[in-house]
Order: C-alpha cells, then structure tokens, then sequence
C-alpha cells in the first residue's frame, strides 16, 4: 500500500503506519527517517498496542533532539561538547561560532505551538568568523524558532558511532571514520570507513549512559585538532544516512533491531570488519556541487579538479556503494527518479 506524505499530513502519515504495524505479520518498525522516529516516539502507546518497538519514550526523545537538554546532559556525564548558548543569550561575538536549529525536528510538544499535522526538519547551519555577529530576527524567523549559537570546533575528522540499547545496556556499536560529508563544509557522510576506536566508544557509553538510553541512537563526534578529545555534534534516534555501510562491514543493525524487538537479544552479536571505505553516489555528487553552492568563511574550499580526483580514485580504490549494485540496479535507478522535480 501507499503511504501518505508526512510532510502534507503527520497524522495521516502516523494513521497509515498504525494500519501496517496491525497486520500479523508485521513484527515490528525501524524509525529510520525523521518522521518516523518522532511518531514511534509521541505515540508509542499506539505502536505498542499493536506492534513491538525499541524506541525512546517521548521524554527521552525529547533529550536528544532538543540539543539544548542534550549538551546538558552531555556536560553531566562529562562528555567533551562545544560551548552552546541560545541565539538571544549570545552578546559576545569575537570567537568563530555556528548558528544552527535548536531541534532536529520541529514537531508537536518539540517545539511550541506546533501544528500535530507539521513536521519540518532545519538542517541550515550558518558559520560566522570571529567578530561577526548573526541576524538574531532573520535566523529566527527562518528557523521558526530561536536557534543556538556553538563554538566552532577545528577538527582533524569527523566520526559516527550507531548503538543500539536495550533500556540503558548496549546490545550493539559501531564506529565510522567520515571521510566527505554531503557538503565540504560538513554534514552527514558520504564517503566513510569502518573503525574501532576506544577512547570512542568510551565518550559514547558514558553519554548513553546518562541518558538511560532505550532504542536506536546515531551520535555524531568531531575530533579536535588541537587536543584530539572527541567532540559531541548532536544524536539522532534513529538509523542513520550511511546505514548500507554499516551493513556491508558486517553489522546488521536492521536485523539487530528485529531481534532485539522480539525478544532475541542474545542472538545480536556485533562483530564487523574495519577499514571497510564505502560511498553513497548521490551523496558524492552532493558533495561535490558543495564547492560551487557553499561559502564557508570556517572551511577552505578545496580545488573542484581535484576534489574531484579524489572522489574518483577512491570510488576505482573502494567500488563499494550504498545503492549502487550491477546485480539489482533499480534502487539506485529509482533514487535518481525519486530526485527529479517532475516525479515528486
């Protein structure tokens, strides 16, 4: 069956989903997009009539998207977090900051005076040099609500660690290196490899921890340049963008998120290779656009040729793709579709 468009109707979107979970054998939902994390979320009493969730309640949820409570309760568990302040709070400008959305989704009960219908998610973010200060009336209007303002983080590398917990005890975890992002400034990755690293996973256990953390949980680090502590960049609840390349390293999150549903945690054993580079095409092309769309004053932009020399040798070095497959080509095939402005 066909869905509806959450972004036209949340509720009917929730309806269709409640509709599908009913069926016998539907076992369970993983919250991948946006959307579907909140619903699972603010209506889990629903789901859970009906299905089996690993979810966050509401208020958990509500901890992590709200990146105000998040770096609350990242400095209570001692977790390295870039200086955070709310727009209006800011009246000192002479350090590099970013400007960026308060919430990662904007949502009924996340965001006053919401619509139950609405959901919209703000990824814009905006880099101001040191000395400069942000439109606080423009930005807020944009944004629809009062965003924040963080210290810019120089950083060596960008990381992901997705976990999977079971009422606040780790079932699984998995680390990234992010190589690009969808833009050279940053992002969400689009050329990443598998990795291990302790000192990792030690600053992401301790924040989940804190949190008593229940369900699916995508964090996003920075390393800085200078004292090499990984820095907290916010948490998703849900699967994350680069989710085939977990899969292919060898950690099946989606079959992991089953078990777990189902009552099969000790059959999830996360054990995936490293040093696994895999790309998202789309994503690359993103990428690459970045160096002709986006002004950074942060981020040196990198020389388009050679960039995208980059891009090519490591695609011939690593022909490992998210979508992209010569034995079933029509998901990548349809993704394109998908894109095109007269198909939506």
């Amino acid at each position: 069956m066909s869905v509806s468009d959450p972004r036209t109707d949340l509720l009917a979107y929730r309806d269709d989903l409640l509709e599908i979970a009913r069926r016998p054998t539907v076992q369970t939902v993983i919250p991948i997009r946006p959307a579907g994390a909140y619903l699972l979320s603010r209506y889990r009493d629903q789901f859970e009539a009906v299905t089996n969730l690993v979810t966050p309640p509401f208020e958990q949820f509500c901890d992590v998207v709200d990146r105000v409570r998040l770096v609350e309760a990242a400095e209570n568990a001692g977790v390295p977090v870039p200086a955070t302040a709310t727009l209006g709070d800011v009246d000192e400008w002479s350090d590099e900051q970013i400007v960026k959305s308060r919430y990662n989704v904007l949502a009924e009960r996340v965001l006053p005076r919401r619509d139950a219908t609405e959901i919209a998610v703000e990824k814009s973010l905006t880099h101001l040099p040191a000395g400069e200060s942000a439109d606080s009336a423009a930005l807020s209007e944009t944004m629809a609500h009062e965003p924040i303002v963080q210290e810019y983080i120089p950083s060596t590398a960008e990381y992901m660690i997705g976990a999977l917990y079971d009422h606040g005890e780790p079932l699984a975890l998995f680390q990234h290196r992010q190589i690009r992002g969808d833009t050279y400034a940053g992002g969400g990755g689009v050329y990443r490899e598998s990795a291990a690293i302790p000192e990792l996973e030690s600053v992401a256990r301790a924040l989940l921890d804190e949190l008593d953390w229940h369900g699916l949980a995508c964090i996003e680090y920075m390393r800085h340049e200078e004292t090499g502590e990984f820095v907290l960049t916010e948490i998703n609840p849900r699967m994350w963008q680069s989710l085939p390349s977990t899969v292919r390293a060898g950690a099946d999150f989606p079959l992991y998120y089953w078990r777990a549903a189902t009552g099969q945690q000790d059959r999830i054993d996360c054990d995936y290779e490293l040093g696994v580079g895999t790309h998202s095409l789309h994503g690359e092309l993103r990428h690459l656009l970045s160096i002709f769309r986006t002004d950074s004053p942060l981020v040196a932009t990198p020389p388009a040729t050679q960039r995208a020399r980059e891009i090519l040798t490591s695609c011939l070095r690593e022909p490992n793709f998210d979508y992209l497959s010569l034995d079933d080509p029509w998901p990548f095939v349809q993704g394109i579709r998908n894109k095109l402005p007269w198909h939506r």
